[in-house]
């Protein structure tokens, strides 16, 4: 079991949990992450690290709540538990000093973003930053990007914050600006991540993407996180999840991502008629195996 030490909406249905993990905080990296599962017979899904403390043994993951599991998972507050979580998983990104580095953030995927970010910080790059959401008030973690960049741009979809647009017309506008970049990293919805990848491919500048598709085991067997780079099978959960863009096939990312949509709608239906019952399981389970500690210790 592994313990939340604190857990905060920081954005309407966006959830940050501190968790007591003190063997995977002490090994993590920039862009690894976790998998994670709630009871017995939950699904596994994967969470990129925030952030890590290895001196008080905890790691962040921020969620937002999407599917059943996620819904489920920032349904558990301060002093609850997570039955299982793997990791760290995947290579973790490549920090080097490259020169002037654009990161871009779309969503959630803002969250995934900033540990790279930091590190391409301390590695002596100059980072501009662009952070996009659909509004104001799902605009996440943008004082900690602030404090990493030395620029930051920031979008929303309706204009209800800073400019209104996409985190692409912002890189439009830095090429056409004539501004030198060495490497873009873009984190965010498919959609977004191929808008950028199309856009850098014409200007020749190498493109960095952090794939998170459907994830069983995160050791390569299952296959689920397929990916097509340039036309062979690699996979998300040790191959990644950090790609080259320009080699990534879209239309079959999109494609498999999209397969079990009508599954996934029914579990949500299943889950609104379920989630007192389920919330109530966990936290029979967590009770049952801190007893069963307890008794061991005895």
């Amino acid at each position: 079991m592994f313990k939340i030490q604190h857990a905060e909406f920081i954005a309407p249905g966006i959830k940050r949990f501190v968790i007591e993990a003190p063997r995977i905080a002490r090994k993590q990296q920039p862009g690894q992450f976790v998998i994670l599962r709630l009871y017995e017979q939950g699904e596994r899904i994967p969470l990129t690290i925030e952030r890590s403390d290895p001196e008080r043994g905890t790691i962040n993951i921020v969620v937002q709540s999407i599917g059943k599991t996620t819904n489920l998972l920032n349904s558990l507050e301060t002093g609850d538990s997570i039955l299982d979580i793997v990791g760290p998983l995947g290579k973790p990104s490549e920090i080097e000093k490259f020169g002037t580095v654009v990161v871009m953030g779309g969503g959630v995927g803002t969250a995934m973003a900033y540990p790279t970010a930091a590190a391409l910080k301390r590695a002596g790059n100059r980072v501009i930053s662009i952070v996009g959401a659909r509004s104001k008030d799902l605009v996440i973690e943008e004082n900690e990007m602030r404090a990493v960049s030395d620029a930051l741009m920031i979008t929303t979809d309706d204009g209800t914050y800073a400019d209104k647009g996409f985190v692409t017309d912002k890189l439009r506008q830095l090429i056409d600006n004539g501004t030198r970049i060495d490497l873009v990293l873009a984190v965010g919805p498919i959609p977004m991540m191929r808008a950028v990848a199309d856009m850098t491919r014409k200007e020749h500048i190498r493109t960095i993407v952090s794939l998170n598709p459907i994830m069983i085991d995160g050791t390569g067997m299952c296959g689920g996180c397929r990916v097509l780079v340039d036309g062979k099978s690699e996979f998300a959960c040790v191959d990644g999840p950090e790609f080259d863009a320009h080699r990534i096939d879209f239309a079959v990312l999109v494609q498999r991502t999209s397969m079990y949509r009508a599954a996934e709608q029914q579990s949500m239906e299943d889950f609104r008629r379920e989630h007192d019952s389920l919330l109530a399981r966990i936290r029979a389970e967590q009770q049952e195996a801190e007893c069963a500690l307890q008794g061991g210790g005895r």
